[in-house]
């Protein structure tokens, strides 16, 4: 049976669970997991960027960056929390539970997020490369199946896109990406974000998380510089 990892220390991994719907609707929790979900985020950036570079040492940089994309985006890191069940332990508040929340793609990478921010501080890097390794394989070789290469349109992150171009026509500088608004209940938010180079905005995109915000900012950036 899938499981998650075993913790020294049992707090961390409630920690990573409680969503801010929770933590709201019960203040005698303090923190929610969204700084552990923060941590997390560059944790699996790392350990898929080291593993897809030991994998596929032939590709060469913009390939390596659209497979990691592939590997870490929303819906996998999706897939990865739902294989391992973590709908059903996450913390959340009333008004969460009764939209589903459980199911939420958005929600579940997030808090899969989390459990390895917690679990790096709870064990460390060896012990976080060795529980998540056999998901990024199992990924991998679903990526294989289909056939993909790392030219394939599902690889070809909008965000990484964009970066491509702004370092081929604007020099070594990097899209900034900026949430400039939020509305709706704190189980099922809309973000607005910017995507800025220097000080001039080259896309606005809303979304249900501010990874798909960020997306569609990029999506709409590349439409204005004509390269999508």
């Amino acid at each position: 049976m899938p499981r998650l990892p075993a913790f020294r220390d049992a707090a961390l991994l409630n920690l990573a669970l409680i969503h801010r719907s929770y933590a709201n609707e019960n203040p005698e929790v303090g923190q929610n997991n969204e700084t552990l979900e923060f941590l997390g985020d560059s944790v699996l950036n790392f350990l898929s960027s080291h593993f897809i570079y030991r994998l596929y040492p032939d590709l060469n940089e913009s390939q390596l960056t659209r497979l990691r994309s592939a590997l870490v985006d929303e819906t996998q890191l999706a897939d990865f929390a739902n294989y391992l069940e973590v709908g059903k332990n996450m913390k959340l508040g009333k008004g969460a539970i009764k939209d589903k929340a459980r199911k939420n793609d958005s929600l579940l990478s997030d808090t899969f997020e989390a459990i390895i921010g917690a679990y790096f501080l709870d064990s460390g890097i060896d012990a976080v490369r060795n529980f998540v390794e056999p998901l990024f394989e199992s990924a991998a070789e679903g990526l294989l199946d289909r056939k993909l290469t790392a030219e394939s349109s599902i690889l070809l992150d909008a965000k990484n896109r964009f970066q491509e171009w702004v370092q081929g026509n604007l020099g070594p500088t990097q899209p900034k990406y900026e949430t400039i608004a939020q509305s709706g209940p704190d189980h099922a938010p809309d973000f607005t974000v910017e995507v800025k180079v220097g000080n001039q905005v080259y896309g606005v995109g809303k979304g249900r998380s501010k990874k798909e915000a960020e997306k569609r900012a990029a999506e709409l950036a590349l439409k204005e510089v004509g390269a999508l």
